[in-house]
């Protein structure tokens, strides 16, 4: 027990650790103003954790019981997940929404500005959809060549998170980054209470809540977030809650944002091996009928543009090019000219045609599964992609959280079944009294709930 819990802290101390580097490297180095404002925060919660980790490590043989139950919460490894939320998460969130004020006057952007491109690009297309009736913006009205700041690649139901804005003014939490942060919470409980509430371990929190990816993603844009919470809270509801559900979910986060298809994917199949064929085409019925709701309205108003913004434009074929430059492998061998570019193109229909040969063989049996073949699919489509950004990096990250989340639920359903790499299951500290399950539960381990 004492060794397990010992690797655990190890582990979690490995975790702030990486995490505060590229906190710092973030405060110091970056050109943009809302990642330094998170740079500098981020940097002071990781410090706390490692911090805290450190202590939790060293009352393991210097510190008395006594001592450590009269201090009970410092020892839980939950108390730097919950100081990382704040300092890196909610604190940051709550300057850059404030500094937001339209009487403020900024520098030149990008270096002084308080949010991402994707935050007003969200909250013009609503306001464009009251207006209009369609969140695209007429390219061909501009009087000029477009740039990549007047598109909208987002699916009209991503134009929801813009309209506290478009409805009630300027004002720090009428900012889409507020709607997306609300909304992925409400999106994760959902999930949680579809899956009973299985106690989540703490690595699946750290991975999937507040890893530096997630956190910088949300404070500085935000628009990833949700669509990932909609992912993981599909995933539960194919197997939990029957093919509708689940095809009404994965048809709104596919209207948010492409991003989501290889998720639709994966759960087709998913669904097809464990309820049969029926059930995929009850499940691909409800996605057809859910997406043409929510995207007819908007094609039959300008379909021209709709196609432009939505469909040309990400897929690198748009009057603008794409920003998306970031030093990763398809992008490297995209820059080396035509051949680069071909090359960086066969790789990725060999690697998505391996995956799919993987989903046939081996095909996902449960939401687990799912969020494996998923961030697969999509971290390999985000390093082989000619044209991308690190930051989606947060997709794969995140789901390998929710798959360990998924999978304690699957341990605690089936008794007597080992606990995962960790070796604990972690549970806040207020949470009920170990037991003879838990692999950390001793005498001698209980100052550090796991």
């Amino acid at each position: 027990m004492e060794r397990t819990c010992r690797r655990a802290l190890r582990l979690d101390l490995l975790f702030y650790g990486v995490s505060l580097v590229f906190a710092a490297g973030n405060a110091v180095f970056s050109e943009f103003y809302g990642y330094r404002v998170w740079g500098n925060f981020a940097t002071a919660g990781y410090l706390v954790a490692v911090a805290l980790t450190t202590a939790q490590l060293v009352s393991r043989t210097g510190l008395s019981g006594a001592s450590r139950t009269a201090a009970r919460w410092l020892w839980s490894r939950w108390t730097p997940v919950v100081v990382v939320a704040l300092l890196a998460g909610v604190v940051p969130l709550l300057v850059l929404i404030f500094r937001r004020d339209p009487a403020f006057v900024w520098g030149d952007w990008p270096w002084s500005f308080p949010a991402q491109p994707e935050v007003w690009v969200v909250e013009r297309s609503a306001s464009l959809l009251l207006e209009s009736g369609t969140p695209y913006p007429d390219l061909g009205a501009l009087g000029r060549a477009p740039h990549p700041d007047d598109y909208t690649p987002y699916g009209p139901a991503m134009t929801v998170f813009g309209l506290p804005r478009a409805l009630f003014g300027d004002g720090p939490f009428t900012d889409s980054r507020v709607a997306f942060a609300v909304v992925t919470v409400l999106v994760i409980v959902l999930a949680l209470k579809v899956m009973r509430w299985p106690r989540v371990p703490v690595l699946a929190a750290q991975l999937a809540a507040i890893s530096p990816l997630t956190l910088l993603t949300l404070v500085v844009a935000g628009d990833d977030v949700p669509v990932i919470a909609l992912i993981v809270l599909a995933a539960a509801l194919a197997f939990r809650a029957g093919p509708a559900w689940a095809g009404i979910v994965i048809a709104v986060v596919i209207t948010m944002k492409l991003t989501a298809l290889p998720a639709l994917a994966v759960l087709a199949v998913a669904i097809a091996a464990t309820r049969g064929a029926r059930a995929m085409l009850i499940f691909f019925g409800t996605v057809i009928t859910t997406t043409a709701a929510l995207v007819i309205p908007v094609l039959s108003v300008d379909p021209q543009s709709f196609v432009e913004h939505v469909v040309l434009y990400p897929a690198g074929l748009g009057e603008a090019g794409s920003p998306a430059a970031s030093p990763l492998p398809g992008h490297l061998l995209a820059q080396l000219g035509s051949v680069g570019h071909a090359v960086s193109l066969a790789l990725l229909a060999l690697a998505a045609g391996a995956i799919a040969t993987w989903l046939v063989i081996r095909p996902p049996r449960d939401p687990a599964d799912v969020m494996l073949r998923t961030a697969v699919g999509l971290g390999t489509a985000i390093i082989l992609a000619p044209a991308t950004r690190w930051g989606y990096l947060v997709y794969p990250l995140a789901m390998l959280g929710a798959l360990l989340g998924f999978s304690a639920a699957r341990r605690q359903e089936v008794p007597g079944t080992p606990a995962g790499p960790t070796g604990d299951h972690a549970r806040p500290p207020d949470s009920a009294p170990e037991t003879d399950d838990d692999p950390v539960a001793s005498p001698d381990t209980r100052g550090i709930q796991a």
